[in-house]
C-alpha cells in the first residue's frame, strides 16, 4: 500500500483534489475496447472504492462513453450512501446513441443524463471530452455557466484539447465572465511526453491543472513489457493497441531500461516509478490510476508517500526525450531560444 496522499490544488480553483485519482473505465466492460479493460462490477467496484478511500484517493474518473454509460451507473452505485465523501469527475461530448458534440441542448443532456445515472445531483468536475469545432465557444461556455449556476455542476474542465482550443476558450471566459476551465485532462507518460511542448506551459502560466490519463503509456509501463520479449499473453494490448496512442519500441525498451535500473535501486516496481516520475512534473494536479482488481490497485498506491531523487528523474528524463515537432524544437536545440525560454527541467526543479 502506498504513503499519505498528498492533496493539491486544481489549477487556479478552491478545488483540492488527490494526487492519485481512480478511473472507473473498467466498470462495465461493454464493447470491444473497453470489454478488453475489463468487467467490473458493482460488487467489485464497492470493493476497490473502499480500498481507494482508505488510500486517500476520494476522486472517481469516468464518462458518458465508457461502456456507453455503464461506468457511471456501476461508480453511481459503487459511492451509494457516501456520496459526500468523493469527488465525482466525468465528461461528455464523444459520440453516444443521442449524438456528439457540446452544443446547447446536447451539453443539457449530456448532463441530466450523467446525473440519473451517478445517482446524484451534482458533479464536482465535468470535462469536455473534445473540442467541437461545429459549436461557437461562447455556446458551450455560456450553457455550461447555466449548469453551473443551477447546481449541477462545481467545476468545469476540458480533455484532449489543443492549445489553442483551450486558449481561445479561456479568453472567451474572461471576456463574457463564464466559467474558467481549471482542468485539462491529457495524455502523459513516460513514453508520450507531447504534454510538455505547449499545454504544460499554458497550464502555468493559465492555472489550469493537469490530470493524467493513461500515465502507464496505454498499458507498456506495467513492467511485463521487455526489450526482446513478445508482448504476454494475458496483456490488453493485443486487443487495444489501435486505440491508443502510438510508442516507438526503441523508444519504449529505453525507458523500460532506465526503469528496470531505478527499479534495483529502489525496491519499487516499474508501474510506482512510472508513475512517481508523473507526480514531480510541473501543473500535474492528479494522476488516473486504473485497475482491474485489488492488487492491481494496492500497487499503483505504493506510487506516493516517496520520491525519486533528482539523479533517477534525470536519468528517466534522458532516456524518454524525442525531438518536438515544430516549432517547439528550436526552444532546445537552439541558445538564443534556449535562454529565452528554459526547459522544463528548470521548472521543475524550482518547484
Amino acid at each position: 500500500m502506498g504513503g499519505i496522499m498528498e492533496y493539491r490544488q486544481l489549477g487556479a480553483s478552491g478545488l483540492k483534489v488527490p494526487a492519485l485519482s481512480f478511473g472507473a473505465g473498467t466498470f462495465g466492460g461493454k464493447g470491444e475496447l473497453f470489454g478488453a479493460w475489463g468487467n467490473t462490477d458493482v460488487a467489485e467496484a464497492r470493493r476497490l472504492v473502499d480500498i481507494s478511500l482508505d488510500a486517500g484517493v476520494t476522486m472517481f474518473d469516468t464518462a458518458d462513453v465508457y461502456s456507453d454509460g455503464a461506468s457511471e451507473e456501476v461508480l453511481g452505485q459503487a459511492i451509494k450512501g457516501r456520496r459526500d465523501r468523493v469527488l465525482i469527475s466525468t465528461k461528455a461530448g464523444l459520440p453516444m446513441g443521442d449524438g456528439a458534440g457540446t452544443s446547447r441542448p446536447r451539453l443539457i443532456g449530456a448532463v441530466d443524463g450523467a446525473l440519473r445515472r451517478l445517482g446524484t445531483d451534482h458533479i464536482d468536475l465535468f470535462q469536455l471530452h473534445a473540442f467541437d469545432a461545429a459549436t461557437p465557444i461562447e455556446e458551450v461556455l455560456s450553457t455550461l455557466g447555466d449548469l453551473v449556476r443551477a447546481g449541477k455542476l462545481r467545476y468545469v474542465g476540458v480533455s484532449n484539447f489543443s492549445g489553442w482550443h483551450l486558449m481561445k476558450s479561456l479568453a472567451v471566459a474572461e471576456r463574457y465572465g463564464y466559467p474558467r476551465y481549471v482542468a485539462h485532462q491529457v495524455y502523459y507518460s513516460l513514453v508520450g511526453r507531447d504534454y510538455e511542448w505547449e499545454l504544460m506551459p499554458l497550464g502555468r502560466d493559465q492555472g489550469v491543472g493537469a490530470l493524467v490519463w493513461s500515465p502507464l503509456g496505454w498499458g507498456r509501463l506495467t513492467g511485463r513489457i521487455r526489450r526482446g520479449s513478445p508482448i504476454p499473453a494475458g496483456s490488453r494490448l493485443h486487443r487495444t493497441a489501435a486505440y491508443g496512442p502510438p510508442v516507438d519500441d526503441e523508444r519504449l525498451y529505453a525507458v523500460v531500461d532506465a526503469l528496470d535500473g531505478i527499479a534495483a535501486e529502489t525496491g519499487r516496481t516499474v508501474p510506482q516509478i512510472a508513475l512517481n516520475w508523473l507526480l514531480q512534473r510541473p501543473t500535474v494536479a492528479s494522476v488516473i490510476i486504473g485497475a482491474r482488481d485489488e492488487e492491481q490497485l494496492r500497487e499503483n498506491l505504493g506510487a506516493v508517500g516517496w520520491n525519486l531523487t533528482r539523479d533517477q528523474v534525470a536519468r528517466l528524463d534522458a532516456a524518454s526525450t524525442a525531438t518536438a515537432a515544430y516549432p517547439y524544437y528550436p526552444y532546445r536545440s537552439q541558445e538564443g531560444f534556449a535562454r529565452l525560454n528554459p526547459p522544463i527541467e528548470s521548472l521543475i526543479h524550482a518547484g
